[in-house]
């Protein structure tokens, strides 16, 4: 399917691995520009390798406050078509596990530095009458998962914080929107396989095996099957479509409206 974003200027958040890599592929293969952000140095030259003349690296801490304005200076004057918004998760841990430092620590990690690059990128797209944010969140937003108090908890306060805005700017031509993985196949995965490898004394690949039988699907989901739909999200195509929390999660969520 052509997405209709050849030449187009995109940034994409987490772009070396997982699903911030999922969503760079399609979009460059659908001829689009891509301001890749990550922390890993190495990994972003090894992509600009692999995608000559459509990738400029930014090697930063999205979620510290100076890479915001570290993006813009890499953006300059140029118009920035979408944004996938993206970073890692906090520890795996239950409720009274936590400390306030915890939840602090968590709100920097999952809210705060998403309020700022999008009330810094969204007035920028509202002077163009057009622009596309998609945020990476998670399932356990509809349906809580185990171990995931503090993402559970902060991540709901970004989907409340991106549906108000959405209708708030609803006439604008920018839209925002949310697609909410449950279990794939990602690096991240990892700290719930060790949390659930501990709990119950087993290994993680048994964790792995105990937590893909327990899905509808039978299986973990790949994340070139979120990349996809964030891909399209980020396009033209969507644009009827505004403040929506979308489900990848191979039929996990059980709620209707899931």
């Amino acid at each position: 399917m052509d997405l209709n974003i050849k030449g187009q200027l995109f940034v994409v958040c987490g772009a070396t691995s997982g699903f911030g890599a999922a969503v760079l592929k399609y979009l460059v293969n659908d001829g689009a520009k891509v301001i890749a952000i990550a922390r890993g140095k190495e990994k972003l030259i090894d992509l600009e390798k692999q995608y000559p003349n459509a990738i400029e690296s930014l090697c930063t801490d999205i979620t510290e406050a100076k890479s915001i304005q570290l993006l813009l200076d890499k953006i300059g004057n140029r118009k920035v078509s979408g944004t996938f918004v993206n970073a890692g998760g906090p520890p795996a841990m239950k409720t009274l596990e936590t400390k306030i430092e915890d939840w602090d620590n968590a709100y920097h990690q999952l809210l705060r530095w998403k309020v700022e690059l999008t009330k810094t990128l969204v007035p920028l797209m509202m002077k163009e009458s057009y622009g596309r944010m998609v945020f990476l969140e998670s399932s356990s937003v509809k349906q809580p998962i185990d171990n995931l108090v503090l993402s559970t908890s902060l991540r709901l306060s970004v989907v409340g914080f991106v549906k108000t805005l959405s209708q708030e700017i609803a006439d604008s031509g920018v839209t925002l929107n949310i697609v909410a993985p449950g279990y794939h196949e990602t690096p991240a995965i990892n700290r719930l396989l060790d949390k659930k490898a501990e709990q119950e004394n087993i290994s993680a690949q048994e964790a792995k095996n105990k937590i893909a039988s327990g899905i509808r699907m039978k299986k973990m989901g790949n994340p070139d099957d979120l990349g996809q739909l964030a891909a399209w999200l980020l396009s033209p195509a969507s644009g009827y479509i505004s403040g929506q929390t979308i489900s990848v999660d191979g039929g996990q969520v059980l709620g209707i409206h899931g």
